[in-house]
């Protein structure tokens, strides 16, 4: 999926993110907005977790959500 799919479909893959990213809040995910650098900042901020980490996670959460 690329940046604007995942921007389009933010609404519908938000219920997935917080599954996968627990820690994320709801204003979190209001402010992403489906927006990959900033999901990767997030992360980044609330796990602990370096950029390429964040990354890669983004990748396999995009991969299983076939977006």
């Amino acid at each position: 999926m690329n940046q604007d799919t995942m921007q389009g479909n933010w609404k519908q893959l938000k219920g997935k993110a917080k599954e996968r990213w627990g820690k994320l809040t709801n204003d979190d995910l209001d402010v992403i907005e489906g927006k990959r650098d900033q999901l990767a900042g997030k992360i980044q901020e609330r796990y602990g977790k370096t950029k390429e980490e964040a990354e890669k996670e983004i990748k396999e959460f995009q991969k299983a959500c076939n977006c």
